[in-house]
């Protein structure tokens, strides 16, 4: 059994924005804690977290990194996640996993849009949130300003638990006492602003500290203080220097005093669907040591040596190696054979893993990230409550380089998308393209040179086709006749049939496809109706106008002559195809274009050149928030037809300082001239064939 308990344990997420410190704050930890003997550095590619090699070459954190340290009788699980907007999947992917997600904000760069995104997104989830500013010895005269941008962003719940000495080289605890010579405001009135937000949701706790003042039980403060951080009634604010150390002490301590064991920590949902029809209802673990066992699988990755490992948070009951647990539904029980922790690319076996424990899987080949593990089949129908990850949006067509690499190509493009929930590979029926999706050109770039390094397959990429639709705006008639006599039986179908546009409530074009027999006297037998449906279905996807898949579309089959001996499914199938596209092109064919809604955060100084970039590329650009900093936040929709470069040139606009975000919104027809080109494309593509 682990020399721990479940009160013990401290499961912590280190998020934040790029370059601010996150890996050097691990890094100076597992230093403190006595793990490693000397503190390694991104520069110099030697840190714990950052290992693999596409980490190392960019000098950036791009997967999830897990260490471990005991500190003042605890036993912390700190996870190092990547803090460019590409990979913030990777951080949101770990939330299920913890009790506390710690913002690291660096103060030399402030807040920024992967700030506000994770406490949005940790907020939402209901995970108590820290604020950690880092880099504070070489930046002491904007702590002050820094502060209140923070307030002022997320809250006047962001209170400082500690406070800079005047020099940045300490800091001096305003949770446990009063006195010290700060840099900015003063011991004793932070002390007490934080003691009045804690004893807030306490009205008997409120009482005696009316009466008492201080003179409250350390104990009585910790509950109220657990109480606080459940409720996001506060944020905790610490300052610190992960280069020289300065606060580092102090961090430890109040991580260990104050962030909240698997016990006291918000429980994660789980979704329990009890009997078909139901409705499905939220569920807790028990964090029962003695329960049934049950955990989540909230990460997959490949070891080099080891092969595939899924990470997993232990919920309730205790796991051992030799134990047998299912998988989600399945009725056929896997066994585990060993139990891993990990400190960064190095992992040891334990002998057991208790509820709270974060723990990797060796061996198990059928385990994806989402599965839940349990020991009975009463927690059969217990599932796991989506996150919500950001949709991948920027996207690369895909072919091997070689006949070799062709042959690993799916497979190993199946292991990335098992790594990285927000990595996607389609096959697109309306381009005749294989498309990987990411969030951005630098995540499809990495996982592209990890796909090279791990799986020893190289790909060609190119700019994706935009997958276009087909509609119609009119309504129409068609017609046609198979007839077809090669000596013996022959084959006879005759189907008459109109077309019209299927349209919302609200009058806006729906999608989809209905079909409707209205044939009367048997003039078709029914038995040939899936027959016609069949080959409609077959020529919306081959689409008439430009080759795409056909939506919004009703048909109607009204008429049609069938003969006794020489109709077969194969003659209906054929007269409903050809009717069906001799009908589409009377009824005013029109291409459908895919709309991203996006959304720009930049410096208010950049907002009238991108506004005017997204008016050029046919964008409609809606509200525009002012954020804390001098920066805006700009909403859009945007054909995905212009937005292949988007990334590029708003670096090149912004100088860097800009980010977006992208999300499917609708299809919508394209002008005229957009769609003469996309036809006449299509067209010598199809004379090139």
């Amino acid at each position: 059994m682990p020399a721990y308990s479940t009160a013990e344990i401290r499961n912590i997420a280190i998020t934040g924005h790029t370059a601010s410190g996150k890996t050097t704050l691990v890094e100076a930890i597992l230093h403190r804690a006595g793990k490693i003997g000397r503190m390694g550095s991104v520069e110099e590619k030697n840190t714990v977290c950052d290992f693999e090699p596409e980490e190392k070459d960019h000098q950036h954190s791009l997967n999830a990194a897990f260490v471990n340290i005991d500190h003042e009788g605890k036993n912390f699980d700190l996870v190092d996640t990547p803090g460019m907007p590409d990979f913030i999947g990777q951080a949101i992917g770990v939330m299920p996993a913890v009790e506390t997600v710690a913002v690291v904000i660096g103060a030399d760069k402030g807040i920024q849009t992967v700030t506000r995104r994770i406490m949005k997104i940790a907020g939402e989830r209901k995970l108590p949130r820290m604020i950690i500013v880092n880099k504070i010895d070489d930046h002491v005269n904007e702590l002050e300003g820094l502060l209140y941008h923070i307030q002022e962003a997320f809250g006047t719940e962001c209170l400082p638990i500690n406070l800079p000495t005047p020099d940045g080289t300490d800091v001096v605890d305003v949770w446990e006492r009063s006195d010290g010579e700060t840099a900015f405001s003063s011991a004793d009135k932070a002390h007490t602003a934080i003691l009045d937000q804690v004893v807030e949701l306490d009205e008997e706790l409120m009482a005696v500290y009316l009466e008492q003042g201080n003179a409250l039980e350390k104990q009585q403060l910790h509950d109220a203080f657990e109480q606080c951080l459940r409720e996001a009634h506060i944020i905790p604010v610490l300052f610190v220097s992960a280069k020289t150390g300065a606060g580092l002490d102090d961090l430890l301590h109040l991580m260990a005093e104050l962030c909240p064991s698997p016990l006291e920590g918000n429980p994660r949902p789980f979704t329990i669907y009890e009997n078909e029809g139901d409705e499905p209802h939220e569920w807790h673990a028990s964090e029962d040591a003695s329960a049934d066992v049950f955990g989540h699988v909230f990460k997959i990755t490949t070891d080099p040596f080891v092969g595939k490992l899924a990470m997993v948070r232990i919920h309730q009951g205790t796991l051992k190696p030799g134990d047998s647990l299912y998988i989600g539904e399945g009725k056929k029980p896997a066994r585990v054979a060993h139990i891993h922790k990990l400190q960064g690319k190095e992992h040891y076996e334990v002998d057991s893993a208790i509820p709270g424990d974060i723990i990797a899987l060796a061996k198990i080949d059928d385990l994806k990230a989402n599965d839940v593990l349990h020991s009975s089949h009463d927690l059969d129908h217990v599932a796991f409550t989506p996150l919500p990850l950001p949709r991948p949006m920027f996207g690369l067509a895909v072919t091997a380089k070689s006949r070799n690499d062709e042959t690993k190509m799916g497979e190993s493009l199946r292991k990335l998308q098992e790594e990285d929930p927000t990595f996607i590979v389609e096959r697109i029926a309306a381009t005749k393209q294989t498309v990987a999706r990411g969030l951005g050109e630098l995540h499809l770039r990495v996982l592209f040179e990890r796909l090279k390094s791990h799986f020893k397959v190289e790909l060609e990429t190119a700019p994706p086709k935009v997958a276009y639709k087909e509609t119609i705006r009119g309504n129409a008639e068609g017609h046609h006749r198979h007839k077809k006599q090669t000596g013996g039986a022959g084959q006879f179908g005759e189907v008459f049939l109109k077309v019209e546009p299927m349209i919302n409530d609200d009058g806006t074009p729906a999608e989809g496809y209905e079909f409707v027999d209205e044939t009367v006297g048997g003039s078709i037998p029914k038995g040939f109706m899936p027959a016609i449906d069949k080959g409609i279905r077959q020529a919306m996807g081959e689409g008439a106008l430009a080759g795409y898949p056909v939506t919004g579309v009703r048909v109607r089959v009204y008429d049609g002559k069938h003969h006794a001996v020489d109709s077969k499914e194969i003659a209906f199938v054929t007269a409903g195809k050809r009717a069906f596209k001799d009908a589409m092109l009377k009824a005013k064919p029109a291409l459908l274009e895919p709309i991203a809604d996006i959304e720009v955060t930049a410096p208010n100084s950049a907002m009238g050149d991108i506004t005017a970039d997204l008016s050029g590329k046919r964008g409609q650009v809606g509200q525009t928030d002012m954020l804390p900093g001098d920066m805006c936040l700009i909403h859009a929709k945007v054909p995905l037809a212009e937005m292949n470069a988007y990334s590029a040139q708003l670096k090149s606009i912004t100088a860097g300082q800009g980010s977006f975000v992208m999300d499917y919104s609708h299809d919508e027809p394209c002008p005229p001239n957009v769609q003469e080109q996309v036809v006449k494309e299509a067209e010598l593509e199809e004379v090139e064939a």
